[in-house]
């Protein structure tokens, strides 16, 4: 599995931090980031709700 942000669409609500922090950073403007595109084994639900809760739709995930 895969995941990737938007960085046009996503305004720094934090919500995808609050289901999977491992995964979600945030820069300088507090726009979110992730270090890298793969998810590690068990995050991925954690992954998929960061992708439902975000309010901009800002979060990709491939399997």
């Amino acid at each position: 599995m895969r995941v990737a942000i938007n960085e046009m669409h996503c305004q720094g609500h934090t919500m995808c931090a609050l289901s999977a922090p491992e995964l979600f950073h945030f820069d300088e403007d507090g726009h979110a980031y992730v270090e890298s595109p793969d998810v590690p084994a068990g995050l991925e639900t954690k992954v998929r709700n960061a992708q439902a809760n975000c309010p901009e739709r800002a979060i990709t995930v491939e399997d």
